[in-house]
Formats: structure tokens, C-alpha cells, sequence
């Protein structure tokens, strides 16, 4: 009986310095810093809290890859080389540092096929289990808790703003015309977004070819469904949609001629500014997933919407809002 139980001592020391040796989350677990810095959520609590709202969709995950793969066996030790935490973690890897294929395969000590399945998976799964979750916020709600800020523009629903994503340029001139952006002076990727005013997500459209206008962007994106009469939208000079939504726009005021603005009209655009830099923000914090700082390749063009995507609803999870607390309402 001794010599069992010194057995099991030593199993248990074995497979503690194996589980230190091996790359995981396990191994930030006293870290937020180090937490922050490989997945971009700012505690080991706050990444917990996101693996729990997600876990119990999990088998639905395996299932689907089991079906691709032809496999329809409970995985196992021998067919499953990582814990689906682990996995999940290779992925927050892959976009928070923009960490090559090769990079985290030697990294977690797998193969370079398996972390390219891990992250196609795992984009699929995030991108349907996230979006499954209703984003847009109907008016009523955000007046309900509308920031002190935005009293003067109470009936704000959302920011609008475009975003631009640097891309490989491919061969072809035709391609190569309809994607280059003249703002950026490349070939981009370009997509709506909506903030609301308490600094929440609330839309996403696909991407588009860099040379879209903002006008016709947000023509395509969908947007238009959501926007009713009675609410408004807050946008930059470049969208220029009056034409198209059915709701008020509040936006900067144009010289339109004019050596200079009225008084009134500085003080309005120096207000709409002040409120739309949340929008920017919610922009860099997206940019934050270094997978975005580098040229993005033609190959990966069948699943930048997934990855863009699911980048842009993690930023609802990974943080506290940009705004630290919102302001009572005025009496």
C-alpha cells in the first residue's frame, strides 16, 4: 500500500512538471498581465467568465469537426492533442499576437495542420456562437441608460464608422482596381461598424473592397433595416446619406462655400466629435488584435469575415466599457 501511494505521489509530480513545461492557459493563471497580453482580456476572471458562457455549445463544435473530419467517436486522448481550453486559447494567440501557424505549433507542440483546423474551427464556432447573441439595442434601451454625455443627443442609437484592414493585392488589375483604397493608398478590406452610446457593439457588417464609398456601404450593410423613424444615428462628413435612412443624422457641419463655420456650428461639431471618438476607440481596440497589424493574405480571404467578426464581439467581453461609469440621468 506504501509503495501505491508513493506511486501516485510520483504520477502526480510527473504530470504537474509536464503540465509547467507545456504552453497553455494554465499557465498564466496567476497573471492578468500575462492574460492581457496573450488573449487581450484584461483578467484571468474576465477570460474565465467568457469560457463558461461558451463551454456548454462546445459538443455542438466537436460534432460538426468530427463530421468533416469523418470521425464520429467520442474524442479521445489519442484523436484530441488539446484540451478545447487550450484550443481556445491557441486561437485568442492567433489573434491577439498575430502569432504564425508554425509559431504556435511548435509553441503547444502539435502539428502545423492541426492548429490551422484549431483555428478555422474555433473562428466558425465564435462567429456563430457570438453572433447567435442579439447585438443591436432597441432605442428604448439605450435611453434607459444613456451617459450624462449625450443629453444633448438623447436620441442617439448608434455611431456609425468605416474601418480599413491592409490586404495582399492580388494579380489581377480588375481585382486590384476595386480594392485599392485612396484613403490608405493600398489594397484594403473595409467594414462598417456601429457603437452604441454606452460603448457596446450593436453592428457589424461584412467587408467589403476597399474602394466602396461610405454612402454605399451603408447601403449593403444591413444597417438600414434597423434604423427607424424617431431615432438617430451620429456619423463623419463622409456619410452622406440623408437619402437613405429614415431616421435624423447628426454629423459635422461642412464649410459648404464658406470662408468659416457659424459659432453655432463649431460648437456642434466640437460636441460630435467629442462623442464619436468613442466610436474610434471601439476601432483601436479592435486593432489591438495584432492579427489586423500585418498585410492580410489572399488564402485567408474564405475566413477574414468570421475572424474580423469575432474579433470586433470579443471587445463586448474582453474589457469593462470604454466609459468607466455612466453618468445618472438628469432629474
Amino acid at each position: 500500500m506504501s509503495l501505491r501511494e508513493e506511486i501516485l505521489k510520483l504520477k502526480e509530480q510527473v504530470e504537474k512538471l509536464t503540465m509547467n513545461q507545456r504552453f497553455g492557459i494554465h499557465r498564466f493563471v496567476a497573471s492578468d498581465k500575462d492574460i492581457r497580453f496573450f488573449t487581450r482580456f484584461a483578467s484571468y476572471d474576465l477570460l474565465m467568465r467568457f469560457w463558461a458562457l461558451i463551454e456548454p455549445s462546445l459538443p455542438s463544435m466537436i460534432s460538426v469537426t468530427q463530421a468533416q473530419r469523418g470521425t464520429f467517436t467520442e474524442p479521445s486522448s489519442t484523436t484530441r492533442s488539446l484540451q478545447p481550453i487550450d484550443e481556445m486559447f491557441m486561437f485568442l494567440n492567433y489573434l491577439a499576437l498575430g502569432s504564425k501557424q508554425r509559431d504556435l505549433a511548435d509553441r503547444y507542440g502539435v502539428h502545423q495542420s492541426t492548429v490551422s483546423r484549431i483555428i478555422t474551427s474555433w473562428s466558425n464556432f465564435l462567429y456563430t456562437v457570438l453572433g447567435s447573441v442579439r447585438i443591436w439595442i432597441p432605442e428604448e434601451k439605450i435611453r434607459e441608460h444613456l451617459p450624462a454625455e449625450f443629453k444633448d443627443y438623447a436620441d442617439t442609437t448608434v455611431i456609425l464608422d468605416c474601418t480599413e484592414l491592409r490586404c495582399q493585392c492580388p494579380s489581377s488589375p480588375l481585382l486590384q482596381s476595386e480594392m485599392f483604397s485612396t484613403y490608405k493608398s493600398h489594397c484594403t478590406l473595409k467594414g462598417l461598424l456601429g457603437v452604441a452610446p454606452h460603448v457596446a457593439v450593436t453592428f457589424i457588417s461584412s467587408l467589403y473592397a476597399g474602394s466602396i464609398s461610405d454612402k454605399q456601404i451603408t447601403r449593403e450593410s444591413g444597417i438600414l433595416s434597423l434604423l427607424r423613424p424617431g431615432m438617430a444615428i451620429m456619423v463623419d462628413r463622409g456619410f452622406l446619406v440623408d437619402d437613405l435612412v429614415p431616421c435624423k443624422i447628426y454629423r459635422p457641419a461642412f464649410l459648404s462655400g464658406r470662408s468659416q463655420m457659424s459659432a453655432c456650428e463649431v460648437r456642434e461639431t466640437q460636441a460630435i466629435a467629442r462623442l464619436r471618438v468613442h466610436v474610434e476607440r471601439l476601432i483601436r481596440r479592435v486593432k489591438e488584435h495584432k492579427f489586423f497589424d500585418t498585410e492580410i493574405p489572399l488564402r485567408l480571404f474564405g475566413n477574414i469575415n468570421q475572424l474580423y467578426a469575432v474579433a470586433c464581439l470579443l471587445t463586448n467581453y474582453e474589457n469593462g466599457p470604454l466609459v468607466k461609469a455612466w453618468a445618472k440621468k438628469p432629474e
